[in-house]
């Protein structure tokens, strides 16, 4: 399955209609499939990403297009054999793992998982978990890296559940609830991680940028400024960024105009860019006191950043 920069595995339930993972065609609204020989273009009919499931539905479909039996995780039992097929690293078609079922899990948030040795590789998301008869019992869907032997797949009750037009309600997504489970970074704690680390990449650039300002400053303040409101900061040409923060000085020695109005372009530019992010970061979630470490660290801090 081609889904724009994502590819995964799905299987055919009835010859128009396609099961697989939420998160192998997110933001898609069509994908491509291929099952043997033929190619298929696929609308997106209904996902969910609280179980992280999602129907296609088969444009000019085969109508003798052998498709699986849907059973329940009901039936499944630690020790049991298990066969995982999927598209494994996204360039291994029809690739099959054999493993047993480790445990049958409710997350917090009621998604029930059945936890496999079963070797589930990139690309094998949305593949079928099949017990020995061949009937699918879940939905391949992510390991814990951390760990061996530690695959994941949705019950395929809950894919039933969305043919039917009754999606299963959870408030968070079964990775996440994984997570919570081993004591990992919630949801909320990656987010905000992510925030913190794109916040200081935006600060490393500015102070980079400030450093040029700096240097520039030492050259020419001497000559064409006058007098710069204290800032209280590292960087005295902040003072750019303060209505009448800076007296420009008269030099028949210097273009002390020109000088002076380039430098306040690269300053708002800087701040442009400083108030942008800090705005990014506190939507994440991140914390006041996180966003001031950062910019101590890089010497940008400064009570005039939004």
């Amino acid at each position: 399955m081609d889904a724009g920069n994502s590819r995964g595995s799905g299987f055919f339930v009835r010859p128009d209609l396609v099961v697989t993972n939420n998160h192998v065609i997110e933001g898609q609204s069509s994908v491509t499939l291929q099952a043997g020989g033929n190619k298929y273009t696929a609308r997106v009919m209904s996902a969910s990403p609280a179980i992280d499931l999602a129907l296609l539905q088969v444009y000019n479909a085969n109508p003798r297009q052998p498709t699986l039996r849907l059973g329940t995780a009901a039936s499944a039992r630690p020790g049991e054999e298990v066969i995982a097929i999927g598209y494994a690293l996204g360039a291994l078609s029809n690739t099959v793992t054999r493993g047993i079922v480790s445990a049958v899990r409710e997350t917090q948030n009621n998604v029930t998982l059945i936890q496999t040795d079963a070797a589930i590789n990139p690309g094998n998301s949305g593949g079928p978990l099949l017990d020995r008869s061949g009937t699918v019992i879940g939905i391949n869907s992510m390991i814990i890296s951390k760990g061996q032997g530690l695959g994941f797949a949705i019950a395929v009750d809950h894919a039933v559940s969305l043919m039917n037009g009754r999606p299963d309600v959870s408030t968070t997504t079964p990775m996440a609830s994984l997570r919570q489970a081993i004591g990992g970074p919630s949801e909320a704690d990656t987010t905000r991680e992510k925030g913190a680390e794109d916040y200081a990449q935006v600060v490393e650039w500015a102070a980079r940028n400030g450093n040029q300002i700096d240097a520039s400053w030492q050259r020419n303040a001497k000559l064409c400024v006058a007098s710069a409101t204290s800032t209280s900061s590292d960087h005295p040409w902040f003072a750019l960024l303060l209505p009448n923060g800076v007296k420009m000085a008269v030099s028949n020695l210097y273009d002390c105009p020109g000088w002076l109005d380039t430098t306040k372009q690269n300053a708002a530019e800087i701040k442009a860019k400083m108030d942008e992010a800090g705005e990014a970061a506190r939507r994440q979630g991140v914390y006041p006191g996180t966003l001031r470490e950062i910019r101590q660290k890089y010497r940008m801090d400064w009570s005039g950043w939004n």
